[in-house]
């Protein structure tokens, strides 16, 4: 018999779930598999988690797909990542789009193969208007490169004249972010058991709770996304003031 998952209080529902997905490579290893096997079996745990995330009333699910350190990997299984990508958003782009899922990219688009800037621009435009679920994937992102591009168009600004310096805060700076337009982060998880955001949202995440799991990406189900949502909700969040 399925266990079914637990079902969070929506007064306490977290507006924004981010998730580093780790642990393809050493659940493909386990089983003798070729990475990329690992890889494949991840994209569909995506489509669980996005179908979760829909039925638990996640507004913004942001997942870590590909960051700018992942380059340094071998050339094969970048080229299999980024055909794993092309053919994820061809195969689901039409069920998104019926459920009413809004999709964002996050991340540097110059890197990346020209017929995949096609297919992701393609992906944002046709859902721009859908008041479901915004999924947010990073792809080619670096927390540190986003924050020093906020810095270096700032000082542009302030350069030209048309900024006065001592009129910046984090509210201007958090303006010049990739992610200004939607909420920060509530939660991040982490699956695989590593323990570390790895330039991932580091501005965003100031005040995120922090859950890791030792499940490997590809057996991370919708079930354990509702279980992570609850271990929120169980938290005090203080963003440094006192509970008493």
């Amino acid at each position: 018999m399925a266990v079914a998952s637990p079902q969070p209080a929506a007064a306490t529902l977290p507006k924004h779930v981010a998730i580093i997905m780790d642990g393809n490579g050493r659940w493909a290893k386990a089983r003798g598999l070729p990475r990329v096997v690992g890889h494949r079996r991840g994209a569909d745990a995506v489509r669980d988690i996005v179908v979760g995330g829909r039925e638990l009333g996640i507004r913004y699910l942001t997942l870590y797909a590909f960051s700018s350190e992942n380059w340094k990997r071998p050339a094969s299984e970048v080229s299999d990542l980024m055909d794993l990508l092309r053919f994820f958003i061809r195969r689901e782009l039409d069920e998104l789009h019926r459920n009413g899922v809004r999709i964002r990219i996050i991340g540097e688009r110059g890197r990346l193969a020209a017929d995949i800037v096609d297919l992701v621009d393609a992906a944002e435009a046709r859902t721009a208007g859908n008041p479901g679920l915004t999924l947010v994937i990073a792809l080619n992102y670096g927390s540190q490169n986003e924050i020093v591009a906020a810095a270096r168009a700032l000082a542009a600004e302030a350069a030209a004249g048309r900024l006065d310096p001592a009129a910046i805060d984090e509210a201007m700076f958090r303006s010049y972010l990739q992610t200004a337009d939607m909420p920060d982060p509530d939660l991040v998880i982490r699956t695989s058991g590593e323990q570390r955001l790895s330039n991932f949202l580091l501005w965003q995440a100031a005040y995120a709770e922090l859950v890791f799991t030792d499940t490997l990406w590809p057996d991370f189900t919708r079930h354990h996304l509702a279980e992570a949502v609850a271990t929120f909700q169980r938290r005090e969040r203080r963003y440094g003031a006192s509970s008493v």
